[in-house]
């Protein structure tokens, strides 16, 4: 058999390590030959392919980003998109196809495995640890440190200026990385798209902070929102997915705060440094495994599934459920860290 792999979506870290698990294990175990296909979707789209052999994943495991290339094409809206992935992997004899992604990543492929017939297994991939059906995804916990290293340096900085430092982590619609960051780099608060801020709550606990002599962290996602107004928006472009872009949240949240506090407050926004760089130990062991179990799963014709993390075993679920909803944080752990705000 003929294996194709694609990663699509935003990058990560972790992907190359996936990548190397399919191919070792299936030329190794079950003497599969791989294609890569190359930009995500565009790759079966436009029959624009890479050769995947033990030789072309040797040393990448601990590389960021994906050798494959990544991009946001949906072919779903692309001109005669499902014939032409069809006619394309019937070109190079593809009998499966691993798509490592996301939220609209897997979708694509939940509908060419259940509407199309196209043999499709999945793996998570997201740093905003936002699909349902897995505990982590890969990438989560290198953003996670990324982040928590930014704000253990910030908060000298903010000390020896005595200035409110607000930063801005990735979060369009879940607040995992702001919530898990925040706590371990010790932020005064947090605020998430799960939860809209009290900017006058907000102001109070930068106060509360500065009668005590300690300069104040504020950690917030980008998709957070004040009960009183609306996403802030980079531009009003949208993706093939019909996403918007989001920046500018921390600005506005620094601003605000200055200008009603009469504190000096400046943003570090952390953006796509969460993405890059060398994946952490536990990304690297996760997506190894999620490589492996994939490969099984087209082993043994388990098509339409995607692997999963449940506890510390990698589970098989249907695609179609793993991406029917999003895992945002539970209000009752936002609770639960509420008692380092202020």
């Amino acid at each position: 058999m003929k294996v194709g792999v694609l990663t699509g979506g935003g990058d990560c870290p972790g992907l190359n390590a996936v990548i190397r698990g399919i191919v070792r294990k299936g030329v190794q175990e079950y003497g599969y030959d791989f294609i890569g296909f190359r930009d995500g979707w565009r790759g079966p789209l436009e029959a624009d392919t890479v050769q995947l052999d033990i030789p072309a994943v040797r040393g990448i495991l601990p590389r960021g980003g994906t050798i494959l290339g990544s991009s946001r094409t949906n072919p779903l809206k692309a001109e005669d998109g499902i014939r032409r992935i069809k006619e394309n992997l019937k070109k190079y004899e593809v009998g499966a196809l691993i798509a490592i992604g996301g939220e609209d990543t897997l979708g694509v492929a939940a509908r060419l495995s259940d509407d199309y017939g196209i043999a499709c297994v999945g793996v998570p991939k997201t740093i905003d640890n936002d699909l349902s059906a897995t505990d982590y995804t890969f990438g989560f916990d290198t953003a996670v440190n990324i982040a928590t290293e930014a704000i253990d340096r910030l908060h000298t900085t903010a000390e020896s200026h005595m200035r409110v430092l607000v930063v801005e982590v990735m979060g369009r619609h879940a607040g995992w990385i702001a919530v898990h960051s925040g706590l371990a780099g010790g932020a005064n608060a947090i605020l998430i798209p799960e939860q809209r801020f009290d900017l006058d709550e907000v102001c109070a606990w930068v106060e509360s902070r500065f009668k005590i002599r300690y300069a104040p962290i504020v950690v917030i996602a980008e998709g957070a929102m004040p009960k009183d107004g609306d996403m802030v928006l980079k531009d009003g472009s949208l993706d093939s997915f019909g996403h918007v872009r989001l920046s500018g949240i921390g600005e506005w949240l620094a601003k605000e705060i200055e200008s009603r506090t009469g504190k000096e407050a400046r943003t570090t926004v952390l953006g796509h440094v969460q993405r890059g760089g060398t994946p952490s130990a536990f990304d690297r062991w996760l997506a190894t495994r999620f490589g492996l179990h994939a490969i099984d799963a087209v082993r043994d014709g388990d098509f339409g599934k995607m692997v999963a993390l449940r506890g510390t075993d990698i589970v098989r679920v249907p695609i179609a459920d793993a991406t029917a909803k999003l895992k945002t944080v539970d209000p009752e752990l936002y609770k639960e860290i509420g008692v380092f705000f202020g």
